[in-house]
């Protein structure tokens, strides 16, 4: 068996092994109603992961993710309203790109590694939140609200949200990106050897910008879930989900070093996780136990990679 399919198989088995243990253990986990739930508890980290895998592929860390979400979200209640449903949305996107590419190229030019000039970039982004609201939280206004919150409405697909469904399309969309088109390839290689790609005359730095816009709009896109959701927000929304996407996609089966990855790990890394959480609900675990577990999934993963990497030179 190749390192490839012990990496891919190996994750399909572990959610396999939760799937039918939680079948087995409970009557309810099968339910079109969990499932439905469960789906949409996925959302919002799932999103994040989209953007974490590319950056993480190439080579880069986004630790200001969880703080673009909170800006994202404030400005998409305070634009809604005052120019309505239509542009809060859309302001929020745009923020969470922009921002995403401000990361990026503080990032290229400062040259300090990713995980530093982001954290400190993240530290930023919460201090412009609590100046935009002045540390309280913000709502769309009574009239709105209820269009507002139209992304956590029930689908006619059996109830399924529709931000579960928007979950789906950016995972597409990220994944075409990756594996269809000029930017993914380069992506994979600035990941790779970052030194071989410059000489092959590929622009790392605007590579990197580019995972960290994209990083930034999926971010956005998961402040937005989280707003319309509770119907609010505020500056603190969102604290530290970025190193839960992370482990997300780290658990997948992305090398943490970089080069090595897809989108759809991401999501099985979400879904690992998810599950994990919803199994503590429903077998009524003591859920202070749950971070053990994820750490423990986090070690093994890049103890994997690891000893995957080592294999093959």
């Amino acid at each position: 068996m190749t390192a490839r399919s012990l990496r891919d198989h190996g994750i399909v088995l572990a959610v396999a092994v939760l799937v039918v243990a939680l079948s087995l253990a409970t009557d309810t986990f099968l339910s079109a109603g969990n499932l439905v739930n469960l789906l949409d508890q996925a959302v919002v980290v799932g999103l994040l992961a989209c953007g974490m895998t590319v950056c993480v592929i190439c080579g880069v860390f986004d630790l200001s993710a969880s703080a673009v979400l909170a800006v994202s979200a404030i400005v998409a209640v305070l634009v809604t309203e005052r120019a309505g449903v239509p542009a809060g949305y859309a302001a929020a996107v745009v923020t969470g790109g922009l921002l995403g590419t401000l990361n990026g190229v503080v990032v290229v030019l400062s040259r300090v590694h990713s995980f530093i000039a982001t954290l400190a970039l993240g530290i930023v982004h919460r201090g412009l939140a609590l100046v935009i609201t002045g540390g309280a939280i913000v709502y769309p206004g009574a009239g709105l609200l209820e269009s507002f919150q139209s992304l956590s409405w029930p689908t006619v697909l059996g109830g399924v949200t529709a931000s579960s469904l928007l979950l789906v399309v950016v995972a597409v969309v990220t994944s075409l990106l990756l594996a269809r088109t000029t930017f993914g390839r380069r992506v994979y290689a600035v990941g790779g050897n970052p030194t071989a790609a410059w000489l092959a005359g590929i622009g790392v730095r605007s590579v990197r910008v580019g995972a960290f816009a994209i990083s930034g709009l999926c971010a956005g896109l998961a402040g937005l879930v989280l707003a319309a959701r509770g119907g609010s927000a505020q500056p603190d929304m969102g604290t530290l989900l970025e190193l839960t996407a992370i482990a997300a996609t780290v658990i997948g089966g992305t090398s943490i070093l970089g080069g090595q990855g897809a989108i759809w790990r991401g999501m099985v890394g979400v879904l690992i996780l998810t599950l994990i959480g919803n199994g503590f609900n429903l077998l009524g675990w003591n859920s202070t136990y749950r971070p053990v577990v994820e750490g423990l999934l986090i070690l093994a993963a890049v103890s994997v990679d690891h000893a995957l990497r080592a294999r093959r030179s």
